[in-house]
């Protein structure tokens, strides 16, 4: 397979990367924290493949990005007021919320009943999502590598495994994600990120 490389600016970016994900395909793409590998998110065997080309355990659930926190309705169900009152202070941002996910989504997003769900802050990112619908991404790196912030580092790692990378310059965060469980009363952080648990608390407990 031969991974191709089309600038974020040119004109038929998003088509072309829209291309290859109704294809099956998996293409790779700039967000706020780091460049992410991604497919669409109710096309099971495009997901399969995220962890193929990433070396990826396959018990390693894998997050859904969407354009607005609107959409979050199309990947989950029942979802808890925290979670949406969390959305609606830090999406777009650099978070990602665990949710009860809708049965019609591939187990290989999730083995289990939840899902994370984030809106990444990125220009280039959500033109993709807007067009695309929500989509499976994880950060476009060979598991246990560190996590690249450039088209020539998911290049160096990725080659001939995934079909595109859309090259939108060096992300600005480097770190991924903040995740956060609102599947409980008490929320906890699965994973550390660039918000805090306090500044979550901090922004839920004041006006907006």
């Amino acid at each position: 397979m031969k991974t191709l490389i089309v600038s974020a600016k040119a004109d038929n970016a998003i088509q072309h990367a829209l291309k290859i994900l109704n294809n099956g395909g998996l293409v790779a793409f700039p967000t706020d924290t780091v460049y992410g590998v991604g497919a669409l998110a109710f096309d099971g065997k495009a997901i399969e493949s995220i962890y193929i080309a990433k070396d990826r355990p396959i018990e390693k659930a894998i997050p859904i990005l969407i354009a607005d926190a609107e959409d979050m309705d199309k990947v989950g169900k029942n979802i808890p007021a925290v979670a949406r009152e969390i959305a609606k202070r830090f999406f777009p941002g650099p978070l990602t919320c665990i949710i009860p996910k809708q049965l019609t989504l591939p187990s290989a997003v999730s083995a289990t009943s939840t899902v994370g769900v984030r809106v990444p802050d990125h220009d280039v990112a959500r033109a993709l999502l807007h067009a695309a619908g929500p989509m499976a991404v994880t950060s476009a790196n060979i598991s246990g590598q560190p996590s690249p912030s450039t088209t020539e580092e998911v290049f160096a790692q990725l080659n001939g495994r995934i079909e595109l990378i859309i090259d939108g310059g060096k992300t600005s965060g480097g770190v991924p994600s903040t995740v956060v469980d609102c599947t409980t009363d008490e929320l906890k952080i699965l994973r550390e990120g660039p918000i805090s648990l306090e500044e979550i608390r901090k922004k839920l407990s004041s006006p907006i």
